[in-house]
């Protein structure tokens, strides 16, 4: 069995979660057309650690995971305010 830590619910069965796609930075409103397809329809896949959108089904819970694409573990995972937090943190 496969567990999967959810920020708000703590340790539980892979099966009880969807994978939401990449995390990725939303254009500003005014984007172009061709700036909007590419967030909208191409992911990088990138090999390595990347985030990830992930949800907690029975509990509606959105959140962010870290995962290594090459190992298919996941590093840590976290509120999407905690998330944000340490993004505008980086910059």
């Amino acid at each position: 069995m496969k567990i999967l830590t959810c920020p708000l619910n703590g340790p539980r069965n892979v099966t009880e979660f969807a994978y939401g796609g990449e995390y990725k930075s939303r254009p500003s409103a005014d984007a172009s057309a061709e700036v909007w397809a590419r967030y909208n329809y191409i992911d990088r896949n990138l090999a390595g650690i990347v985030y990830e959108w992930w949800l907690h089904i029975p509990s509606a819970y959105w959140f962010i995971a870290q995962r290594d694409t090459l190992t298919d573990s996941i590093l840590r995972t976290m509120s999407v305010d905690a998330f944000q937090a340490e993004q505008s943190a980086s910059e």
